[in-house]
């Protein structure tokens, strides 16, 4: 096998699996710009043939050394030595006039379609036509590649924060830092790489016996005891039946809110919550009076599992690192502020819990703890709604973004609007993003499962005025 070989994480293998006809593994950015007052006629056209002059550097040039093998035990990555330059990065136009609409329909039709996993599974979109003579980047990345995290870090590295500046280069472009390299295995001992990667989270726990300690005292703190500070975390057992639990088709529908990072903080500070609290309090509240339209709101709070970042601190990134804990949404509460006190208190108790354990146990416990949502899934695939209680029913995930103002070539970054991934059982997944000043919240689900989701995104900003008059009591 090639030096030039990556071996896929277990995590990582788990998107390459998960990729189905109607469920697809990709996550994605929208990014609106507004070029420079100097910017040429053909400043778009310049962009892409400066990207395509130079070299493609790793992660962006590797493709599945054996795509068609789905469910391989082992699957590594290869330098793709064919790279087609033009299949991975496209222009697109908007019908005019392009205004938002325009631009969500398009991003809702582009983030339907599969990657192609026989190629380096990423591609980016440059969408001009947008009003003021604006335009837009959508890049989209199979999870299996980078996760979110990975991605903003790499992204950074393409913008800088001086408008003057005219020599950065695309994404794509920019060499990745070094970091450790996974040595890919040898036949003489691929039977053991196999079976250690069959043997999952379990394997990755049996180095240390203080991690597995972490780890069973995590799931009986969490599934069993009910007392003190543990009775307000979410277990794998209470979340409700509900629409949002559906089967999905292969259809995407994209929304976009932005808020002003002060607006947040605010509210933050006044009732002692996270600035993520805010935003589960206020999506809770917009989902309250979504479901309500259709009356499918559940008389028990919506529950949403939270991923978490487990890298240690100055981590590049590259495939995936990622834990999560489970936390009330508040849906089956009216008033505003004893919604946000609901969640606060029960993200406090699940995040002291994982303060207790090590990065690789919080993976594992991660495993644990969403383990029976393969119920949900298979009856969501089936039409057989189970007797027992979900595990979850929407995902919320908070990427953070940079907080300067950043600029490509003398463009400047409006927003980042992230797009994830909706799969059978969840069909919706709300990802936030700080950016600058600014809160950028990125609602994506099922067309034909959650109709007008446009709508979540209007009354989210509704719940974070009613949260703010509430607060002024």
């Amino acid at each position: 096998m090639s030096g030039n070989s990556v071996r896929l994480g277990l995590q990582d293998l788990i998107f390459i699996y998960g990729e189905t006809s109607s469920s697809k593994m990709h996550v994605a950015g929208l990014l609106p710009f507004t070029p420079p007052a100097d910017a040429s006629r053909d400043y778009l056209r310049q962009m892409i043939d400066e990207a395509r002059r130079q070299e493609v550097m790793a992660p962006w040039n590797r493709k599945l050394a054996h795509p068609r093998l789905q469910f391989s035990p082992v699957h590594t990555w290869v330098t793709d030595e064919d790279f087609d330059f033009d299949y991975h990065v496209r222009r697109s136009a908007l019908a005019s006039p392009g205004d938002e609409r325009e631009l969500g329909i398009l991003v809702s039709r582009l983030h339907s379609n599969h990657l192609d996993l026989t190629r380096p599974p990423w591609e980016i979109h440059v969408i001009e036509g947008l009003e003021g003579g604006r335009f837009a980047l959508y890049m989209k990345i199979h999870h299996a590649l980078v996760d979110g995290y990975s991605a903003m870090r790499m992204l950074a590295r393409s913008l800088s924060t001086d408008p003057e500046s005219r020599d950065t280069r695309m994404f794509f472009n920019v060499p990745t830092p070094p970091r450790p390299r996974r040595t890919p295995p040898s036949p003489s001992n691929l039977l053991t790489t196999t079976l250690r990667t069959l043997g999952g989270f379990g394997s990755q726990i049996a180095g240390g016996v203080s991690s597995a300690v972490d780890l069973t005292n995590a799931i009986v703190n969490t599934q069993i005891r009910r007392d003190g500070e543990f009775s307000r975390i979410a277990g794998s057992a209470s979340a409700p039946h509900s629409i949002l639990n559906a089967r999905i088709s292969r259809n995407r529908r994209f929304a976009t809110q932005q808020y002003e990072f002060d607006r947040l903080r605010a509210l933050s500070s006044q009732h002692g919550s996270t600035i993520n609290d805010v935003a589960l309090a206020i999506i809770g509240g917009g989902l309250r009076k979504f479901l309500t339209d259709f009356d499918k709101l559940p008389d028990r709070s919506l529950i949403a599992f939270l991923p978490v970042n487990v890298r240690p601190k100055g981590d590049e990134g590259g495939g995936n690192a990622v834990g999560a804990i489970l936390a009330p949404m508040g849906t089956d509460i009216e008033d505003p502020v004893e919604r946000l006190e609901a969640i606060t208190a029960a993200t406090r108790a699940s995040k002291a819990q994982l303060q207790t354990m090590s990065p690789t146990a919080i993976i594992a416990y991660t495993a644990a703890l969403l383990a029976p949502a393969g119920g949900q899934v298979a009856g969501a695939l089936t039409g057989v709604q189970p007797p027992w209680p979900y595990t979850f029913n929407l995902c919320v995930s908070n990427v953070p973004g940079p907080r300067e103002p950043l600029y490509f070539n003398g463009s400047r970054l409006e927003a980042t609007f992230p797009v994830s991934i909706p799969i059978h059982g969840m069909a919706l997944n709300i990802t936030l993003q700080s950016y600058a000043e600014t809160m950028n919240f990125g609602f994506v689900g099922c067309r034909d499962a959650l109709p007008h989701l446009q709508r979540l995104a209007v009354y989210t900003g509704d719940a974070l005025g009613d949260l703010e008059k509430a607060s002024l009591r």
